[in-house]
């Protein structure tokens, strides 16, 4: 069986939406997955899976601190266990799935492309193939001048019900590829 973790951050509860979306997926596809936050998932061992999903919200167009320094240590432990090598090669059967929640008020979906950019970089160095980037639209809790007037419009609610079963069905066709 397949194995996949499942490893975000939410702040206002977006994220672990998607989270969700991504873990009930990759169970229809028959694979075994493991779900935690980042502040929970010190214990993981990455090259222990067949799919690492990782996710965070843009919190001005950048990774949130907590999830940065979380990769950061994933980053010196495995440089100091020879694990990453020069030239990032990839290694067979080790795949990643990133993705960022956003509301884009001011330039939509190039808010959270720096974030998922920069977590990729992260995954290519482990020598991880990365199957896909996610930038998913969600609301900008706490200012509906944000969710209503911003460059995507009425985000209110979102990720919505509709929003969440194509991340199913899209989360069920990636494990497909692993």
């Amino acid at each position: 069986m397949k194995k996949a973790a499942v490893i975000y951050l939410s702040n206002t509860g977006n994220t672990e939406k998607v989270a969700l979306a991504i873990k009930n997926g990759l169970e229809s596809a028959d694979t075994d997955v493991v779900i935690k936050k980042v502040k929970e998932a010190e214990d993981i061992d990455f090259y222990d899976y067949d799919l690492v999903c990782i996710g965070t919200p843009s919190i001005h167009w950048q990774v949130p601190k907590p999830l940065n320094e979380f990769l950061m240590k994933k980053f010196y432990a495995y440089r100091d266990q020879d694990c990453i090598k020069p030239c990032a090669p990839k290694i067979p059967g080790k795949n990643s799935l990133i993705f960022c929640t956003y509301a884009g008020p001011h330039t939509g979906m190039n808010e959270a492309v720096p974030v998922v950019k920069h977590i990729g970089q992260f995954f290519e160095h482990f020598g991880f193939t990365i199957l896909d980037e996610w930038c998913i639209l969600g609301e900008f809790h706490g200012s509906e001048e944000n969710s209503t007037m911003g460059l995507m419009g009425d985000i209110r609610g979102r990720p919505n019900e509709e929003d969440l079963q194509k991340i199913e069905k899209d989360a069920e066709n990636l494990a497909l590829r692993i």
